[in-house]
């Protein structure tokens, strides 16, 4: 009799164990729920999709957006590449619409909801030096984790797909910026978008 008793336990155990893995959606990760999506083809056929997160800076989300959308994007490139901090790209070109600027939205600039951490693969606005609301089309995509720039800068996004895309955009051959020319960061071939498309 117990033995009969153990054995359906057995079963009945197993039975919801395995319903519960067989649920549709159950082991779903909830940070992709709902979330916009970009993908950013480049012109040599490398692909990165990046999830956004308008919970921690709405507006530059739907700044992003509203710019991928227009197809601002398409044809400009990552003009700046440090490898192991960051490739930064978005400068508009001699055709390019002007773009208005946005509130920068983290920390430092009274923006408290923003707690997102410029680790790898994260999304952010580049902006112009100490002026906190200067940033309008230019981002960059983090290569190497950089905590100097939590609170200080509007991160907005991740790589969900394309890590290696991004460590291959990392690796091209660079050279003094004219620009500043303490920095290593020109690249020595163009490095061009083809399109960035709202998913």
């Amino acid at each position: 009799m117990l033995r009969k008793i153990v054995t359906k336990f057995f079963f009945v155990v197993l039975f919801i164990t395995t319903a519960g893995m067989l649920t549709p959606g159950c082991n779903k990760p909830k940070s992709d729920a709902g979330n916009p999506r970009v993908q950013i083809e480049m012109e040599d056929g490398g692909i990165m999709v990046l999830e956004l997160y308008p919970e921690y800076a709405p507006e530059t989300v739907d700044n992003f957006i509203s710019l991928a959308e227009e197809g601002f994007y398409n044809g400009l490139t990552f003009h700046r590449i440090i490898k192991g901090f960051m490739i930064q790209g978005g400068a508009p070109n001699d055709s390019s619409q002007d773009v208005e600027t946005i509130k920068g939205e983290f920390a430092a600039n009274d923006f408290t909801q923003n707690s997102l951490k410029h680790k790898k693969g994260v999304i952010s606005m580049a902006r112009t030096g100490m002026s906190y609301d200067s940033a309008s089309c230019q981002f960059f995509i983090v290569h190497g984790d950089s905590p100097h720039l939590d609170g200080d800068y509007a991160a907005f996004g991740k790589l969900t797909e394309g890590m290696d895309v991004l460590d291959k955009i990392a690796d091209t051959p660079v050279e003094t910026n004219p620009q500043n020319p303490r920095e290593v960061s020109l690249p020595k071939q163009e490095i061009k978008i083809k399109t960035i498309t709202v998913l």
